[in-house]
């Protein structure tokens, strides 16, 4: 074996070492934007990508893979029939029930699973290699990027090929069959990770995303309980508020431009999983687009499109 390849192994198996040396810039320069903060992760990005795929090899636990088998199986099966035969879509439209005008709920995770996807979360926040906070929002301490657009995302390949199956296999279609407007404002991807905990950046004002479908999932185990937290759907139409509480596993999806906001939670933690898609260079549909009329078999595809690499945050 020559000098050079001997050379290029150790730098090559050093990659996660060098990550976790690292100094991760302040969250008070994360929270200000200080141009040291982007620096940071545009000059790391390679290191840290080959880092989480070392991690992952280091990893692997033959009990468990992360992948759609955590997800809710009368879900997962009715998806997986609608990809097979579009017309069949109605039996994944059923699942997700109304609680409040445009906004839809059903069961998305497993909850017996849901230990299993928690302790991978929690090897990935033990892994000690840096990870973007979603500070767009609010300067969450525990939550990560998981887009692939973000900086400072959580690279590892296998998770990633999970994430992307839910955006693709799952949220787009779903999204189309409940909004039709947002076929073709679809194209890209975005999502990250959020924690809520009592005393930190725990509640959100009155708001509307920067997309045109947004699916939050609530991780929260069955039986761990929180208080507070609880998310309140504005209708601007009746200027009404529906408040609704997240159960383990469970999904909410609506669209981007549906005002909402987050409580303070008061006691325990809550963690999700936040989604979301739009168009190319982060287009939205109009409010006053007319509503499609989108034939079943072309809800079922994944477009043809390139990633823009444009981020909301």
């Amino acid at each position: 074996m020559t000098h050079t390849v001997l050379v290029k192994e150790h730098t090559q198996g050093s990659q996660l070492q060098r990550a976790r040396a690292l100094d991760l810039p302040s969250q008070e320069a994360m929270l200000h934007r200080d141009m040291s903060v982007q620096r940071f992760w545009d000059e790391n990005r390679m290191l840290l990508t080959d880092a989480w795929k070392e991690w992952e090899a280091s990893e692997k636990d033959p009990l468990f893979t992360i992948d759609e088998t955590l997800l809710d199986a009368k879900l997962r099966n009715a998806v997986e029939q609608a990809w097979e035969n579009p017309t069949t879509e109605t039996t994944v439209a059923d699942l997700w029930e109304q609680v409040s005008p445009g906004v839809y709920q059903a069961q998305f995770f497993d909850p017996a699973r849901l230990a299993d996807l928690r302790d991978y979360l929690a090897r990935v926040a033990n892994a000690n290699i840096p990870l973007r906070p979603p500070y767009g929002i609010a300067l969450n301490r525990h939550g990560a990027m998981l887009d692939q657009r973000s900086e400072g995302y959580l690279a590892a390949p296998n998770f990633q090929a999970f994430y992307n199956a839910i955006l693709e296999k799952y949220m787009r279609p779903i999204a189309r069959l409940l909004f039709p407007e947002v076929m073709g404002f679809d194209t890209q991807t975005f999502g990250f990770s959020i924690q809520y905990q009592p005393g930190m950046d725990t509640s959100l004002r009155l708001h509307t995303d920067a997309s045109a479908a947004t699916m939050n999932v609530n991780l929260n185990l069955p039986g761990e309980e929180y208080t507070g937290s609880e998310l309140d759907l504005y209708d601007p139409a009746t200027r009404n508020v529906k408040r609704v509480r997240f159960e383990p596993g469970v999904a909410m999806i609506h669209r981007g431009s549906v005002p909402h906001a987050a409580h303070p939670i008061t006691s325990g933690t809550r963690t999700n999983l936040v989604f979301w898609l739009y168009g190319d260079r982060m287009s939205i549909p109009s409010p006053r687009l007319q509503v499609p009329a989108i034939d079943a078999h072309d809800r079922w595809t994944v477009p043809v499109a390139v990633s823009d690499a444009l981020a909301p945050f």
